[in-house]
């Protein structure tokens, strides 16, 4: 396993169902975890590389709602 941490920065601040899709992401396979940074506005995201490029995270962050800076 190869452990990989990203930084996203936010088109928002994060709200309420934002925060919801992010609890469901702790599940996805590969996603290790996420923090959200105090002020809201960026996410710092841990990954198993072997699972998944940084593109794959970039795409399980869009599907699942979250308003990532592309």
């Amino acid at each position: 396993m190869t452990n990989v941490q990203t930084e996203f920065n936010l088109l928002r601040k994060i709200d309420d169902d934002d925060a919801e899709a992010i609890e469901k992401l702790h599940s996805y396979y590969g996603i290790q975890r996420i923090r959200i940074a105090p002020s809201l506005d960026q996410l710092t995201v841990n990954y198993d590389a072997t699972r998944m490029s940084p593109a794959d995270v970039t795409s399980v962050l869009a599907r699942y709602g979250i308003p990532i800076v592309a």
